[in-house]
């Protein structure tokens, strides 16, 4: 080393010119791999725990995009504070929204059924000239109801006294709907006589895009009158509505069905859609912890090579050590110094590893590089997936990979501190 005064505490000092010091080629390569190693891996980490924390917020957020925070179902008859048939009435839902939280208050109905282009509409025919069909979820809204909903102008009855829908974005390109052309629709019904078909003719009156394909690809958005009728008959009787509760905020959501199941009474279920979808989050949280510790396997394999620097280090710098230790610094000192340089390595590599990580996601998303086709996103639901790098996840793979890296070199430090200052000085 240089003949320079050391400044200030003597382990970050010594460690420090260890690191910066010119070394031999064997330990400028085993230092350089285990930089490499560890920006790879922390790289990896990085981008591993976006893709899943962006994939898990994402699928929450669109599932709620339909299904509002909370759902009330009907049980069957009514309660004093519900019409006739179970129904809450205009009074109940001016109650349920003026709950803390609550940002919107509808009713909803939804139905199963088939839509399809009348023969003779060129642009919704197969090759062959079989007409498209495509069973199709029905929606029942009020006008102005969220996402999957639609204006009073869209859902409401044309001067041609047809009623229009709101196509997801994905089935309108299946079915080569446009704006202003005529479907056919068939609703399996049921009422007082059983099962039957109705059948009713509908207006495409524009599309919604919720990036969640199995809203954008199957749903339609009808006025809510229309649904109970094709549902259950000419009255509706035969028809169940939803009650759907917004929230302004989802963590408040367990506080919001307490307080609407109160209101509501025992007439109604009241769920939160989180809870509806435990199971599916919960495997995805399983999944993205079981993705980190695979994924932590490659920072470990990196931390054998910073061990691997350090024990080539204390080799090429016994005779410092000697010196060191005999000038009277203490063995703990000389361990925290070799403790020190390893952590100055895996931290560089840390940092470096970060930065890629952050950069490549962000690019990711930004970029939307990752998209799926509609058969691909009906088996991962969305049609697009975003990065998301979380401060809790980075900290936890800062923390993970400082915590192994130091204590691999922990090994190394700990027998450089037991070196005898007699025999190191006399090393060549």
């Amino acid at each position: 080393m240089r003949d320079v005064p050391l400044t200030g505490p003597v382990p970050w000092t010594v460690a420090w010119r260890f690191l910066r010091h010119p070394q031999s080629r064997l330990l400028n390569g085993t230092a350089r791999a285990a930089l490499a190693a560890t920006t790879v891996g922390v790289t990896a980490m990085v981008i591993a725990m976006a893709l899943m924390t962006g994939y898990r917020e994402d699928l929450e957020a669109k599932l709620l995009s339909g299904n509002a925070a909370v759902l009330a179902y009907p049980l069957g008859s009514g309660s004093p504070e519900d019409d006739s048939g179970g129904q809450a009435n205009d009074a109940t839902l001016r109650r349920l929204a003026e709950i803390p939280g609550v940002e919107r208050v509808g009713r909803v109905a939804y139905g199963q059924g088939a839509l399809s282009v009348p023969s003779g509409e060129g642009a919704g025919e197969a090759a062959g000239g079989e007409a498209r069909q495509v069973e199709v979820t029905l929606r029942g809204v009020e006008p102005g109801g969220g996402l999957l909903s639609g204006t009073a102008e869209q859902l409401g009855v044309g001067d041609d006294g047809i009623p229009g829908a709101v196509l997801g974005i994905e089935l309108a390109h299946e079915l080569r709907a446009e704006t202003g052309d005529v479907l056919r629709l068939v609703v399996l019904g049921f009422g007082p006589a059983g099962p039957r078909f109705r059948y009713a003719t509908v207006r495409v009156a524009g599309t919604f895009e919720s990036g969640f394909a199995e809203f954008d690809r199957s749903w339609v958005a009808l006025e809510r009158s229309l649904v109970r009728r094709l549902s259950g008959g000419a009255d509706g009787g035969g028809a169940t509505e939803l009650v759907e509760l917004a929230a302004t905020e989802v963590e408040r959501t367990p506080e919001i069905v307490a307080r609407a199941q109160e209101i509501l009474g025992a007439s109604y279920v009241v769920t939160d859609t989180r809870e509806l979808n435990r199971p599916l989050f919960t495997a995805l949280k399983l999944q993205q912890l079981i993705l980190f510790l695979v994924l932590g396997l490659i920072v470990g394999v990196a931390t054998f090579n910073t061990a691997s620097t350090l024990v080539v280090l204390v080799r090429e710098r016994m005779r410092d050590i000697g010196v060191l230790a005999t000038l009277g610094v203490p063995p703990a000192a000389l361990r925290r110094i070799f403790l020190l340089y390893g952590g100055l390595l895996g931290g560089a590599g840390t940092l470096i590893g970060v930065s890629l990580g952050w950069t490549v996601s962000w690019a990711i998303t930004r970029f939307e590089l990752i998209r799926f086709d509609p058969e691909l996103a009906a088996i991962y639901f969305l049609s697009a997936v975003k990065f998301r790098v979380e401060p809790l996840d980075l900290a936890a793979i800062v923390g993970f990979t400082l915590g192994i890296t130091l204590l691999a070199c922990s090994i190394p430090a700990w027998v450089a501190a037991r070196v005898n200052p007699s025999t190191a000085l006399r090393y060549e």
